[in-house]
């Protein structure tokens, strides 16, 4: 409960963010508002949109969903090691990138209350994350939830400050986990 005081203050900063993904007006004004619409709005997200291009999930995150999407910034991007996000964006690593990305999102609309009341979920991509709160934290695997409940026409948007990596199988590892998730 001690993370309600904080997501509250989140939500209170993002009014202007999510008032334009508001879902006000008629129904194409709905779909403009989309995830896809609302993540290009912001700067913050270009590599996320970029990647999303990539990997031709476009339409899927436009579509009617609802969909929850754990969002990484930038900055958690570049975190990676040095040449990984330029690796992924190349198309013969299209269905790695793929697994990146739909490990980032959940089925269905989980507002920042419904989350810190959970342990886990599944993803889109097949592999379930792990959900807690530390202290006023709520981390999803390794990242922490930087801002909270940015709504969209067709379902939520979280920000996270890493970019979390599904169990990669040995034929579709392409990267040294423990160096890119110290914590697993």
């Amino acid at each position: 409960m001690k993370f309600i005081k904080p997501l509250l203050l989140s939500a209170a900063l993002l009014i202007p963010f999510s008032a334009q993904a508001g879902g006000h007006g008629d129904h194409s004004k709905k779909m403009a508002n989309d995830i896809v619409h609302v993540a290009a709005s912001a700067e913050t997200f270009s590599t996320l949109v970029a990647a999303v291009k990539a990997a031709e999930l476009v339409d899927t995150l436009k579509s009617a969903g609802p969909f929850t999407v754990f969002a990484p910034t930038n900055d958690a991007f570049a975190k990676l090691p040095a040449g990984t996000v330029e690796s992924l964006l190349k198309p013969e690593n299209k269905d790695k990138l793929v697994a990146v990305l739909t490990y980032h999102v959940v089925p269905g609309k989980v507002s920042a209350s419904q989350v810190v009341n959970l342990d886990s979920a599944v993803t889109v991509q097949g592999d379930s994350i792990d959900i807690s709160v530390k202290g006023q934290d709520v981390m999803i695997d390794n990242a922490k939830v930087v801002k909270a409940d940015i709504m969209a026409s067709n379902g939520i948007i979280h920000v996270i400050d890493q970019v979390i990596l599904p169990n990669m199988t040995p034929k579709t590892a392409y990267l040294d986990m423990d160096k890119v998730n110290p914590i697993r």
